[in-house]
């Protein structure tokens, strides 16, 4: 795992240090509520526009959704070692 994937996850997730497990899987849910396609594409009534930005929800749900799997395996890793 490259540093910068760790700093991109946690900046993804607003976070400046790695977060205990609650707090992790806190910060996902809210993530996911706020990118969850079908709320996200719903603040447009244009259906061009929905389309655009349903896509764009499911493109950054995926993207939290592989954060959240790399900080949670970091995570346990560094819970492992002490």
């Amino acid at each position: 795992m490259a540093a910068t994937d760790l700093a991109h996850a946690l900046a993804l997730f607003g976070l400046a240090e790695l977060p205990d497990r609650e707090t992790l899987d806190r910060r996902r849910r809210e993530l996911l509520a706020a990118w969850h396609p079908h709320r996200y594409a719903g603040l447009t009534n244009n259906p061009r526009k929905y389309m655009l930005m349903y896509r764009k929800g499911e493109a950054m749900t995926g993207e939290i959704e592989a954060a959240y799997r790399l900080l949670a395996a970091h995570l346990e890793r560094v819970q492992d070692e002490q």
